[in-house]
């Protein structure tokens, strides 16, 4: 059995759920907010962030880009066919080089900041940052996002999929980067009609029904969240 300690909108955590879900891995899911600092919590990662994979009783695995690996060398080989990560080198370093963008420069850029003042905060206490959304920090987050939908318009126009021929982990790391900031509505997918294909096919995954049920108390999803047509 596995644990997978999570904040439902934490994009990383999205990324594990989904990979999770296409290798068919029999999950717990156990709800985290970050910045609260439980102890119990602490003692598995001391880092304090999620996601956290644990096995039965063995030792946590902390980190997305972590779990990634341990999952392709737990399961991967098991799924044939439906492995993530690509059998050739050149193929796996731009397998990683996509999700490290996903999940590093997307998320610090566009998503997190989206994440952090218009979800977190509703959460947080006011002692540990929580209140109202940064105007200036979303403006700046709005700015950036064009930048990477014209990339990965790119990658959809010339591959298969946004990796090269076949679907990898590179997929889920962008779409559940993004899925997180369409909740929101904050994705302007008439701009790049390639990205909106590309989401769509995997958007209509059964791994990401899960995904797209989550909802925020207060704040409804956008009206094209939940859409397989959008």
């Amino acid at each position: 059995m596995l644990t997978l300690y999570r904040h439902p909108f934490s994009p990383a955590s999205r990324f594990v759920q989904l990979v999770l879900a296409e290798y068919g891995a029999k999950t717990e899911f156990a709800t985290e907010r970050p910045w609260e600092r439980r102890r119990d919590f602490l003692i598995l990662n001391p880092a304090g962030t999620v996601p956290v994979l644990q096995e039965n009783d063995g030792p946590p695995v902390c980190g997305a880009l972590a779990i990634m690996e341990y999952l392709d060398e737990t399961r991967g080989y098991a799924v044939g066919d439906r492995r993530l990560m690509p059998d050739h080198p050149d193929a796996r370093a731009e397998t990683r080089r996509l999700v490290d963008w996903a999940l590093n420069k997307l998320d610090s850029e566009v998503v997190g900041p989206f994440v952090r003042e218009r979800i977190y905060k509703q959460e947080m206490a006011a002692s540990v940052g929580g209140g109202s959304p940064d105007s200036a920090v979303l403006r700046v987050a709005r700015a950036n996002i064009g930048h990477h939908l014209r990339y990965f318009g790119y990658l959809a126009a010339t591959r298969n999929w946004l990796g090269g021929d076949r679907l990898t982990f590179a997929d889920f790391a962008v779409a559940a980067e993004l899925s997180c900031a369409d909740y929101l509505g904050e994705v302007p997918w008439a701009e790049e009609e390639n990205v909106k294909a590309w989401y769509a096919r995997i958007k209509s995954r059964p791994s990401f029904r899960p995904l797209l049920a989550e909802k925020i108390l207060g704040m409804p999803a956008a009206a094209s969240y939940a859409d397989l047509d959008f």
